[in-house]
Parts: structure tokens; C-alpha cells; sequence
């Protein structure tokens, strides 16, 4: 069972998951009523944010499949360009970003991978 905890951060209660050893923070927590809920995505549209959590994965999970990688990072960055939590997790089988459902639900980064989230979006 993952253990959970809180922290706050500019008066927003941001959830901590431990899975594995690790802590992963949830992005969903960070940018609620932040006018919309397709931060996220819009993050994991952006280049930078593909080739940085594609370039985690490959330190960090032997299992990643670069293959399915190479096809994001040629996409990202274009218009027609769209991507999900689950769809990158489903087509690369990643660990450092995952959505869950239900109590404690949402979209959680690994806590390497989450601050470059913060920063990205602060520059929006």
C-alpha cells in the first residue's frame, strides 16, 4: 500500500504518494484553480517536457521503450500534437508519471520530474 502525505505550497495542499521508495507528487494538485484543467496536457505537449521526462526514463527505468519515445519527441512541439499522462505511459510503459483514480486520485510525477513542471508553467 502507498503511503500518502501533504505539503503546502503557496496555500494549496499538494498530495505525496511513496511507490516503490519514491515519492511522486501530483501535478493535478498544483494547478487546480489554475483556470482549467488541461495544464497537464499542455505541458506534456511541449518539447522540452517530452525529451526531459523521455531522457528520466532512460536513466532511470530499463524497461522504457525508446522507440515509442523517438515517435513523441518528433511530434512534439507541433500543433496537431496531443498528449496524455496515460497515453504516454501506455505506448513507452513509463514510471515516471502516472495517473491514478479515486481517493488520493490524479496525475503524479516522480519528484524529479514534477518542479520542471512547476517551472514550465510558471514561465506560461
Amino acid at each position: 500500500m502507498a503511503k500518502s502525505s501533504n505539503i503546502e505550497v503557496d496555500k494549496k495542499s499538494i498530495s505525496i504518494i511513496e511507490q516503490n521508495s519514491e515519492d511522486y507528487i501530483c501535478l493535478t494538485d498544483m494547478v487546480r484553480g489554475e483556470g482549467g484543467e488541461d495544464h497537464i496536457r499542455n505541458w506534456m505537449r511541449n518539447r522540452n517536457t517530452v525529451e526531459f521526462i523521455g531522457l528520466w526514463e532512460t536513466l532511470h527505468h530499463p524497461d522504457f521503450k525508446p522507440v515509442e519515445f523517438d515517435t513523441f519527441r518528433k511530434q512534439a512541439g507541433l500543433n496537431s500534437f496531443n498528449l496524455t499522462p496515460r497515453k504516454w505511459v501506455e505506448a513507452t510503459d513509463a514510471i515516471g508519471i502516472f495517473s491514478k483514480a479515486g481517493r488520493y486520485g490524479g496525475t503524479y510525477a516522480h519528484k524529479d520530474i514534477a518542479p520542471a513542471g512547476v517551472e514550465e508553467d510558471a514561465d506560461s
